[in-house]
């Protein structure tokens, strides 16, 4: 299995959850790695570290999602992998609930978002993120 992390998902990917027409919530889980020191794209100079810079945005993401009817299910840090191989382990997990997938793309692209999505670029080295749902029966 070849692992790739990204920072931003696909045209196209973004536009299948545009056009789902469900109105069922999603879960999405991230898988986070963080750089060692926070890198700004404007070249602005900082102490921060990737951890803190992501944290900028996350606590700001926070209030916009539940502001918009989601909810923060989990956030925790990744400590050790038990089952399975990976070159490089990430950092951090969340489990974030959206009312549903177009409500996510249009969440995840509020003017708002894009404004603090500053220190979540500066902060992360890359991420996979996962739709997920229950599991019927």
């Amino acid at each position: 299995m070849d692992v790739k992390n990204a920072l931003y998902p696909t045209g196209e990917r973004l536009g299948a959850l545009i056009n789902d027409t469900s109105l069922a919530p999603i879960v999405m889980l991230n898988l986070l790695k963080f750089r060692a020191k926070a890198e700004y794209a404007d070249g602005r100079a900082t102490k921060l570290t990737g951890f803190e810079a992501y944290n900028l945005y996350g606590d700001a993401m926070q209030k916009i999602v539940a502001r918009e009817g989601g909810k923060v299910l989990f956030v925790g840090q990744i400590n050790s992998l038990v089952i399975g191989m990976v070159e490089d382990m990430w950092d951090a997990a969340a489990l974030v609930e959206y009312p549903s997938a177009a409500d996510f793309a249009r969440i995840t692209t509020l003017p708002q978002v894009t404004e603090i999505g500053v220190h979540r670029a500066a902060g992360l080295q890359g991420q996979l993120l996962i739709r997920v749902s229950p599991r019927a029966g």
